[in-house]
């Protein structure tokens, strides 16, 4: 007959081994490493767009953030940080967020949203924010070909469907919209820079609700799958946002004053681009 206390030890020492050993599904630390840099010709790249073949297409402001000087081009850089066409198309006011649609590159102007057919780099039509002093920002382009932009200055999101251009929505409770993502049929990702979230938008409600926050001066948003988000933060932040909404830090370079703008993320190869602003630069990172 075995000793009743003896059973009673052995029962609880398994259950506090179990305890102790942590589950065999836990998520992996994201860890992103320095894979390469671009020379520093760019000039004040904004944002960075890869074009799904070889091409990364990169936004440089050259001059105030809502300037219409004229100054603003769009590079080519290669995957490998090889800049390849400096200033693949120029005459641009300030530009920030682009998106690609087939053949058609459309790219914010500070107050007006422009078309550029990717063949020739020539622009092709415009659109003009409602009144006067818009800052129109970051755009993202839905599968089936409806443009999204954000104007950070007054609360706004347009839209560009079959060819009629109109806000969407605004109002206060966009909290000043920087970034924006369009994910499947009927919703759209939102950084709102005033509060720093990254927001989840109902196309058809127009229900909104808050994701993750406390990420300061929200700016770009690239999927990384599975409902999983990297969003930067203008500062020089970079955060990975799981689909349950849990926030983690994957790099600061805020002390060295380099700025993590507009990113994007190739899935493929699992790489970062992340374009440093006033450093001029791009620094590409892979994600392990």
């Amino acid at each position: 007959m075995k000793h009743p206390l003896l059973l009673a030890t052995v029962v609880f020492t398994g259950i506090s081994l179990l305890a102790l050993t942590p589950p065999s599904d836990a998520p992996k630390p994201i860890k992103l490493v320095k894979a390469w840099e671009t020379d520093t010709t760019l000039r004040t790249p904004e944002s960075v767009l890869y074009d799904g073949n070889n091409t990364l297409y990169v936004a440089n402001i050259d001059g105030k953030s809502d300037s219409l000087d004229g100054s603003g081009f769009i590079s080519k850089v290669s995957l490998d940080g090889k800049i390849e066409n400096l200033r693949w198309t120029s005459g641009l006011n300030a530009p920030k967020g682009m998106g690609l649609y087939k053949d058609k590159l459309y790219v914010t102007d500070v107050y007006r949203l422009v078309c550029i057919n990717i063949a020739n780099g020539q622009a092709e039509k415009t659109w003009d924010a409602v009144g006067k002093n818009a800052f129109l920002n970051d755009v993202t382009v839905a599968k089936d070909g409806t443009v999204y932009v954000s104007d950070s200055r007054f609360d706004k999101i347009y839209q560009l469907k079959d060819g009629k251009w109109e806000v969407l929505m605004e109002g206060e409770q966009l909290n000043k919209p920087n970034g924006v993502l369009s994910v499947g049929k009927d919703k759209l990702m939102i950084g709102s820079t005033k509060i720093g979230a990254l927001r989840e938008v109902d196309l058809k409600t127009k229900a909104m609700k808050t994701l993750a926050d406390g990420m300061a001066n929200t700016d770009g948003i690239v999927p990384q799958g599975k409902g999983n988000y990297f969003v930067s933060d203008w500062n020089g932040q970079i955060f990975h946002i799981s689909a349950n909404g849990t926030k983690e830090q994957l790099l600061d370079t805020r002390g060295e004053k380099i700025n993590s703008a507009d990113i994007e993320y190739i899935e493929k190869k699992k790489l970062l681009i992340v374009p440093t602003f006033f450093k001029n630069k791009l620094v590409a990172y892979r994600v392990e």
